[in-house]
């Protein structure tokens, strides 16, 4: 099973938005993550599923995404927030059957998940630039804490 973990694109300055989690997406951040998108889809990169954190950049960010033709549609995901708990995705996880999934949330969760899932333990070194991807394979069966290989760190540099 693939999963792939994407960081939410450039967002506004936060001293414009008294709500963090009203935050959008600026032009630029659309522009790039939208070249970010169309780039992964001609790789042949697509998910079966895309959540996303509830706050308003990074469900941006999964919408340019599925509109590129990642996947066929985008869930919100509560524990994708900041601060969320990890242990929240497993337990969805383990009852699911499919072959890939993407994650659209914030650093430095991503990162910390990722390391959690690679070496069962986070210890912030992993970071996700926006519009980043970090690319797990998971096994299929059992809990994944521990048990992931890492197969893709990258930014939207390498990708454009």
């Amino acid at each position: 099973m693939r999963l792939y973990l994407i960081r939410h694109g450039i967002a506004a300055d936060r001293a414009r938005y008294s709500q963090d989690a009203e935050r959008p997406l600026t032009e630029k951040g659309r522009k790039k993550t939208q070249q970010v998108a169309q780039r992964l889809v001609q790789l042949g990169i697509t998910v079966d599923v895309l959540l996303s954190s509830p706050l308003v950049r990074a469900h941006q960010t999964a919408e340019i995404f599925q509109q590129a033709g990642l996947a066929p549609s985008v869930d919100l995901f509560p524990p994708l927030a900041p601060e969320g708990d990890l242990n929240l995705w497993v337990n969805w996880y383990t009852v699911q059957s499919l072959n890939a999934i993407a994650l659209v949330g914030h650093q430095p969760d991503l990162g910390q998940w990722a390391e959690q899932l690679v070496w069962g333990k986070s210890s912030d070194r992993l970071t996700v630039k926006k519009a980043g991807i970090i690319g797990l394979r998971l096994n299929p069966t059992g809990n994944p804490i521990g048990n992931a290989e890492l197969v893709l760190l990258t930014s939207p540099k390498w990708l454009l």
